[in-house]
């Protein structure tokens, strides 16, 4: 399965983990944009409007849970899948991730692969119901 163009914002304060995650995605197709904090990471998502957001908890400025929150709260933004990838492992942190809007959860460390195959799984449900379609 490969990312035939399609765009998947990383919002992720740690290089190593934005590299690992944007060469494997580019590797298999997808366009990749990229945010270290979470306010650049909300304005980005409005401005570019991404098939799909790679959300790290833990970032400054705005924690992951606020931003997808908020996005989740706006017409023009709410229907882009966002996985949380975290390393909030802790008991509840998955109902957590999924109650502030999170349509997936990776806990870290994580493989890159299993993070491909959640991007795959969550991009092709979604292209199945597009904004706009009822």
């Amino acid at each position: 399965m490969t990312g035939r163009d399609r765009t998947v914002l990383i919002v992720e304060d740690n290089e190593d983990n934005r590299i690992v995650y944007s060469t494997i995605l580019r590797h298999h197709g997808f366009l990749v944009s990229e945010a270290l904090d979470g306010a650049e990471g909300m304005a980005k998502a409005r401005r570019e409007l991404p098939d799909l957001i790679l959300m790290d908890i833990s970032i400054p400025i705005l924690d992951g849970w606020e931003v997808t929150e908020r996005l989740k709260h706006e017409d023009a933004t709410s229907h882009i899948p966002v996985i949380a990838l975290t390393a909030h492992a802790m008991p509840g942190d998955r109902d957590r991730a999924l109650a502030a809007g999170c349509d997936g959860y990776l806990a870290k460390p994580c493989e890159p692969r299993a993070v491909l195959a959640e991007v795959n799984r969550l991009i092709n449900r979604s292209r199945s119901v597009e904004p706009g379609d009822a």
